[in-house]
C-alpha cells in the first residue's frame, strides 16, 4: 500500500510539471553527489575506497552477524539467545525471512556494489602518482574478492555483479554457477596481490596488503582443493618475511595490541562516544565505529549472552600439557571458566555467578566466551554497546596451518609437521615435529584438526573447516558434531548454506531459492 501511494504521488507530480520549461523548474539537487559528480579527483577516489572498508563494519558484515553466524553454526559454540536471528541459525532451522541472513546478504552485496563503483570509475581519474592509483584499485579488488568469498560460502547460489548498473534491468541479475564466482575471486585476489604494498605507514594501518590478498587467495584455492596453488600462495605470504607469531597469544584479541606482527587483515574498530551507534541503519556523519561482538558474546550479567561454549572444547584444550606441565595457554585467553585467579569485569568467576547450595556444581560446567571481550578493561560490563577491539579476520597462524594442510594433502607430511609445530611452539607444547612427520596422513590430519580447533576457537573458522574437510557427507563426522553440540540435531544436508532472503526473492524476478529451503 505504501509503495502504491508513492507511485501515485510521483505520477501526479510528473503530470503537474509536464510541459514546464527548464527555465521555470530544475528538479536536480545541486548538493546531492551522484556517481557522475563524485568520481572526479584523487581525494574522491580515496574516499570511495574508504567507503568499501566502512561497509565491513555493518550489522550484516563484521559488526555483529558475520562472526555470530560463523561461530554459532560450528560445534564449539551454541546460542542461548531468545532471538531467532541467533538461535535459528545455530539450530539450522532458518526461515527465509530470518533477519540475520537478510542483513548479511544486503551488507555483503553493499561491499561488492561499492567496490564495483570504485573499480569502474577510478581508472578514468587522472592521478599524479600511478602507483597510488593502482594501490586503490588493488584495495577495491581485494575487498570485492574477499567479500565474494564470504558471500558464496554463506549463500552458495548468488549473482556475479562486476559493474555498477547502467539500466533499471541491471538491478536484476541471474544467479550463476558458483565456479564462475570462484574464478572471479581468484582473479580479483591475484590482481590485488600484484598491486598492493607489503606494508603501510602508521596513517594507513589496516588497509589491505599484498599478504592479505595472497592469504585469501590461498584460502580460496584450499576451499576448492587446488592444494598446489594454495601452498604456493601461502608460501608467498611466508616469504614476505613481515609476519610472525606474537609471543603472547592473547595479544591477538585486545585493543592494545591491534595491527600487530601476526595480523594479516583485520577490521578497524574504535571505541568512540558518538551519539549514533547505527547498527542497522545507513551510514551517517556521527556513526560510531564500534563492534557489537563485546555485548553479543559477553555472558549475562555482563552482556547479552547470545553465544556460549560447549564443554567438549574445554576438555580438548586439556589433552596435552605444555613443556612446563601447565594447561594450554590458549584456553585462558579463549574461555571463561572456574579456575583460581579467573576474573572478569572486576569480579571473580564465583562472584559473577554466586550459585548456592547444590547449584554450586554448575561452576564445573559453566563455560563462557572470553576472546575479544573487554574483561580486563576496568569496565563493569558491555552494556554501553561499545567495544573498540578490531576483528582479526586472518592471522599468520592461520596461514601457517593452512600451508601445513595444503602440503599434507599434497603428500608432504614433513613440511606439514614443521608448520604445525611452529604454531604449537607458541603455545609451549612439546616439540613433536619428527613424530608428526612419520605419521600417516590420517593421523597427522587429526593433529591439524585438533590444533585448528584450539587456535581459532571463537574466530569463525571452525564451520568453514568442517565444510572444507567434507565432514558433512560423512555420517560418522556428523554424529560426532551432534555429540559435541545438540544444535546439530537440526542439521540436514543443504542447511550448511543460508537461505536467499525472501526480500530478494520478492524483489528480484530472476532470483531462485536454495534447494534446501
Amino acid at each position: 500500500m505504501k509503495t502504491k501511494k508513492i507511485t501515485i504521488f510521483l505520477a501526479t507530480l510528473t503530470l503537474l510539471f509536464v510541459g514546464c520549461k527548464k527555465d521555470y523548474l530544475d528538479l536536480a539537487n545541486p548538493n546531492l553527489q551522484t556517481a557522475n559528480t563524485f568520481w572526479q579527483t584523487e581525494d574522491q577516489a580515496k574516499l570511495g575506497v574508504n567507503g568499501i572498508y566502512h561497509a565491513l563494519g555493518y550489522d550484516g558484515t563484521f559488526l555483529r552477524f558475520a562472526p555470530a553466524c560463523l561461530d554459532s553454526r560450528d560445534d564449539i559454540t551454541w546460542s542461548p539467545s531468545p532471538w531467532d536471528a541467533f538461535y535459528a541459525v545455530a539450530q539450522f532451522n532458518l526461515l527465509t525471512t530470518n533477519y540475520m541472513p537478510e542483513a548479511m546478504y544486503v551488507a555483503h552485496f553493499d561491499i561488492i556494489k561499492r567496490a564495483n563503483a570504485a573499480l569502474f570509475y577510478i581508472p578514468g581519474i587522472q592521478f599524479a602518482d600511478e602507483t597510488y592509483k593502482n594501490r586503490l584499485i588493488g584495495e577495491a579488488k581485494f575487498l570485492r574478492g574477499m567479500s565474494y568469498m564470504y558471500t558464496v560460502l554463506f549463500f552458495d547460489h548468488i549473482p556475479l555483479v562486476l559493474e555498477p548498473p547502467k539500466t533499471p534491468d541491471d538491478f536484476y541479475q541471474d544467479q550463476v554457477d558458483k565456479s564462475l564466482v570462484w574464478a572471479q575471486i581468484y582473479k580479483d585476489l591475484s590482481e590485488a596481490a600484484d598491486l598492493l604494498p607489503v606494508a603501510y605507514d602508521a596513517a594507513d594501518k589496516g588497509r589491505a596488503t599484498k599478504g592479505a590478498a595472497l592469504g585469501y587467495l590461498g584460502k580460496a584455492y584450499l576451499f576448492n582443493k587446488d592444494y598446489t596453488k594454495a601452498a604456493e600462495a601461502f608460501k608467498n605470504v611466508i616469504d614476505l618475511n613481515v609476519y610472525s607469531l606474537m609471543p603472547n597469544y592473547e595479544d591477538n584479541f585486545t585493543e592494545s595490541a591491534e595491527n600487530n606482527a601476526e595480523s594479516i587483515f583485520e577490521i578497524q574498530f574504535q571505541r568512540m562516544d558518538q551519539p549514533n551507534l547505527n547498527w542497522v541503519g545507513d551510514p551517517v556523519s556521527d556513526n560510531d565505529h564500534t563492534t557489537a561482538r563485546g555485548i553479543t558474546y559477553a555472558p549475562s550479567p555482563f552482556g547479552w549472552g547470545d553465544m556460549a561454549i560447549r564443554p567438549w572444547i574445554y576438555y580438548e584444550y586439556q589433552q596435552e600439557k605444555t613443556t612446563t606441565g601447565t594447561s594450554d595457554p590458549r584456553l585462558y585467553a579463549t574461555i571463561t571458566f572456574d579456575y583460581p585467579g579467573c576474573t572478569l569485569y572486576g569480579k571473580t568467576f564465583r562472584e559473577a555467578w554466586p550459585y548456592q547450595g547444590a547449584d554450586t556444581a554448575k561452576w564445573a560446567t559453566k563455560f563462557e566466551c572470553r576472546k575479544y571481550e573487554n574483561v580486563n578493561s576496568g569496565r563493569a560490563n558491555e552494556f554501553d554497546w561499545r567495544s573498540g577491539i578490531n576483528e582479526r579476520l586472518m592471522r599468520y597462524s592461520d596461514v601457517l596451518l593452512m600451508y601445513a594442510e595444503s602440503n599434507m594433502e599434497a603428500g608432504d607430511n614433513a613440511t606439514a609437521a614443521k608448520y604445525i609445530q611452529l604454531v604449537r611452539d607458541r603455545a609451549n607444547l612439546p616439540d613433536r615435529e619428527t613424530e608428526f612427520a612419520a605419521m600417516s596422513k590420517a593421523t597427522l590430519f587429526d593433529e591439524l584438526v585438533h590444533q585448528r580447533a584450539l587456535e581459532f576457537c571463537l574466530e569463525g573458522h571452525r564451520f568453514d573447516d568442517i565444510v572444507r574437510w567434507g565432514w558433512l557427507s560423512d555420517p560418522a563426522k556428523v554424529a560426532l558434531m551432534k555429540s559435541h553440540d545438540a544444535e546439530w540435531l537440526g542439521y540436514l544436508p543443504g542447511k550448511e548454506v543460508m537461505p536467499i532472503p525472501q526480500i530478494e526473492i520478492n524483489n528480484n524476478p530472476k532470483a531462485t531459492q536454495n534447494l534446501s529451503y
